[in-house]
């Protein structure tokens, strides 16, 4: 079957008459990269905090920690996108009729980013966790040994390292967090993935809207690779598995 294809639809007018549709693409692709950017630094930041402390010898907050990362792991994830966007604000009034009284797009893209931000969070405790217990117990008695807290030796001592092994994995969880950005259109979000289909089904051209988004995915996920890359090459340490 030969298939015509038609790379002017994207410079075709909208059916409103507000731009082409080349500018619904670039707006889809805008709001990718803010649901993906948000997202990542909630989960960086969470996913530190909980994989720490379930390296502690605190018990309780190890079972914490542990069941946090079980919660969001083992829930689909647009299971929780729709938890997130359908269910919890019945919950919480305060947020519920924020969600109410603002722009659709705004309560979509809070949901979105809370759900993809806690989601990811429970991978990369996972992987902390890892890269802590498997840096040698020395270093933390070293540490221990010239006065550090637990506190510090965590800081100064076994995170920075930690962080340097896990670098690769922290790449592709880069990578999944900007793909998973897709499903937010089950909740209306018009990211990427929902503008190429829009555009597929005013103008039936759903091979080259389609082939668009692709094409973005990659330059935006492998742009991620190579930056996450170079950061590992700057801060290996020889003899450690971040190392080349």
């Amino acid at each position: 079957m030969n298939y015509n294809w038609n790379w002017g639809v994207f410079f075709q007018q909208t059916p409103d008459g507000d731009g082409a549709y080349w500018e619904w693409i670039l707006a889809g692709f805008y709001w990718t990269l803010a649901i993906s950017a948000a997202a990542w630094i909630i989960a960086l930041v969470l996913g530190t905090i909980v994989g720490t402390v379930r390296t502690t010898d605190k018990k309780w907050l190890v079972r914490l920690g542990n069941g946090w990362v079980e919660l969001f792991r083992n829930i689909p994830l647009l299971v929780q996108m729709f938890l997130w966007y359908f269910v919890i604000p019945e919950f919480v009034p305060p947020l519920k009729d924020w969600m109410v009284s603002t722009e659709p797009i705004y309560a979509q893209f809070l949901a979105a980013v809370l759900c993809l931000g806690l989601f990811t969070s429970a991978r990369i405790a996972e992987q902390v966790r890892a890269g802590i217990q498997s840096l040698s117990r020395g270093q933390r008695n070293a540490g221990m040994a010239v006065g550090l807290t637990q506190v510090q030796v965590y800081r100064y001592v076994l995170l920075p390292m930690a962080f340097r092994i896990i670098i690769p994995p922290l790449t592709s969880e880069t990578m999944n967090l900007i793909k998973n950005s897709s499903i937010a259109l089950t909740i209306g979000l018009a990211e990427l993935t929902f503008r190429s289909r829009e555009i597929g089904e005013y103008t039936f051209n759903f091979f080259e809207a389609f082939t668009a988004a692709t094409v973005i995915y990659i330059v935006v996920a492998m742009t991620a690779n190579r930056v996450m890359a170079f950061v590992e090459r700057r801060v290996a340490v020889p003899g450690l598995i971040g190392s080349k």
